[in-house]
């Protein structure tokens, strides 16, 4: 095991979305290790149509439109752009986000993020959007899926906002029973898991019996990527063995090399 590649020769299972599993796959690639995807969970467009057709009749009257994921900001701007020919129908509304590949995404549109706070929490985000002063009577557009907590939304009109609410995607958990990647883990194993979302762990927890693991299998380690992830394993009675510092797939990486270094 070099400084440059400090984890050479670790099996690592990535339970993320299938199409967004090679990000924090590259990340443990780039570092040695042998990255396994299990899809635990999917995230499919549903868009709650009444709202969205009330949303876009008043977008240019809206002064924050709210990402907490890059999930969000893909569909949303898939119907934005199915019904807009003009970047321009979006008016002078300001945008904030939680996490840097939301911020990306954004980016993506070519439009600017005005509020992100370092720590990539919903609840973050809304003390970040309070903090601004810009929230008394403000029209406040958040875009979710169909598992996000109304946190948000609550401490946004604590702070006297109007708040409309835009379900935009659901996230479904993944049949792995005829995975082959699947197989792969229950003869095998691996060195560690990790978990970047309470849906994923659900997800884990409901199929344990297609995930069990062959006698001679490693054990893995299981990470967490933040408190919301970290109390779902406690409620499942799965065992935390470490934790990131920040919600973040890099804080997940850089806990999981810290913790196999002990």
């Amino acid at each position: 095991m070099s400084a440059a590649r400090p984890l050479a020769g670790r099996r690592v299972a990535v339970t993320r979305a299938r199409e967004q599993a090679s990000e924090l796959a590259g990340k443990l690639i780039a570092l040695g290790a042998e990255a396994i995807e299990l899809p635990l969970i999917q995230v499919l467009k549903e868009i709650d149509q009444p709202t969205l057709a009330d949303a876009f009749l008043e977008l240019g009257r809206y002064d924050w439109i709210v990402f907490t994921s890059a999930n969000g900001v893909r569909f949303f701007f898939e119907e934005f752009h199915r019904l807009f020919d003009d970047i321009r129908a979006l008016g002078l509304v300001r945008f904030a986000c939680v996490g840097e590949a939301t911020a990306r995404a954004i980016a993506g549109q070519h439009l600017r993020v005005e509020c992100q706070p370092k720590i990539a929490t919903a609840e973050a985000l809304a003390d970040e959007l309070i903090a601004t002063g810009s929230l008394d009577n403000a029209k406040v557009l958040v875009i979710t899926g169909n598992l996000n907590r109304d946190q948000l939304t609550k401490k946004l009109e604590a702070a006297r906002a109007i708040v409309d609410r835009l379900q935009v995607y659901k996230t479904e958990k993944t049949d792995l029973s005829r995975e082959p990647a699947a197989a792969d883990f229950r003869a095998h194993g691996a060195d560690a898991i990790l978990f970047a979302s309470s849906s994923a762990v659900q997800s884990f927890a409901d199929q344990a019996a297609a995930l069990t693991l062959a006698p001679d299998a490693r054990r893995p380690l299981a990470g967490s990527i933040g408190p919301q992830t970290s109390e779902t394993m406690k409620q499942v009675g799965m065992p935390i063995d470490f934790v990131a510092k920040t919600p973040s797939l890099d804080a997940l990486v850089e806990a999981l090399v810290q913790r196999l270094r002990k």
